[in-house]
């Protein structure tokens, strides 16, 4: 029988997801300089006043302008969380956690952003406080069943692991 793989430690799942937001905040930042420079641009000056090209860059670019400080936030939430022992704790911020839905086990990081982000080529997902998700993981214990509501369907759990 095959051995199982080990689970990746928090720490390099921490370090891949600090460089994966790094890289998709630079892309953002390449693009929302992008956008700046098409609103300002000598050629995006109106021609009529039908004409909004300018004014669409601008929209772009405040909407990039707030994704990027979410990010920044995000990266800051995630460079700060303390990775201490979850022996015999509840789940909580930092927490890798093996729930088991349906006859499949999945392993979750419970993270101050970057939810929905996987890690580990896929072995583990991200998972936040404020997703419907990550509120219901926060205080359980190993064994403690979950039951949520997502988009009217439920879904039950088990929490099998806290490391």
């Amino acid at each position: 029988m095959p051995k199982k793989a080990s689970a990746p430690s928090r720490v390099a799942l921490k370090a891949e997801l600090l460089a994966l937001l790094g890289a998709h905040l630079e892309t953002l930042e390449r693009a929302h300089r992008a956008a700046c420079e098409g609103a300002t641009h000598e050629e995006a000056k109106p021609e009529n006043d039908k004409d909004t090209r300018a004014l669409e860059q601008s929209y772009l670019a405040r909407g990039q302008a707030a994704r990027i400080d979410e990010l920044r936030s995000s990266i800051a939430g995630v460079s700060a969380l303390a990775l201490r022992d979850f022996a015999d704790r509840p789940v909580a911020l930092g927490a890798l956690v093996v729930v088991e839905e349906d006859g499949e086990e999945s392993t979750l990081l419970l993270a101050p952003g970057g939810g929905g982000t996987r890690l580990a080529d896929g072995a583990v997902q991200v998972v936040t406080p404020p997703s419907p998700l990550g509120r219901a993981l926060l205080g359980k214990h190993a064994g403690d069943p979950i039951e949520l509501v997502v988009a009217g369907k439920t879904r039950t759990l088990q929490v099998l692991r806290i490391a």
